[in-house]
């Protein structure tokens, strides 16, 4: 295993952990069938579709 040759800064470390802690806004897509904005591979809440074809009853 190979060894690091001179100790890494708390500050160096910190931003290398920080880097991959920051938060994204989720990714939307619409929905073919009504244009709901809903989370990509997920059945729409709204009208029940899922590429298309209705696989849930809505409950209204």
């Amino acid at each position: 295993m190979a060894t690091p040759k001179y100790k890494t800064s708390k500050a160096k470390a910190a931003t290398r952990k920080a880097s991959n802690m920051r938060l994204q806004a989720p990714t939307l897509c619409k929905c073919t069938k009504c244009g709901q904005l809903i989370l990509p591979h997920r059945v729409c809440p709204q009208c029940g579709y899922y590429k298309g074809v209705q696989v849930i009853n809505p409950e209204e």
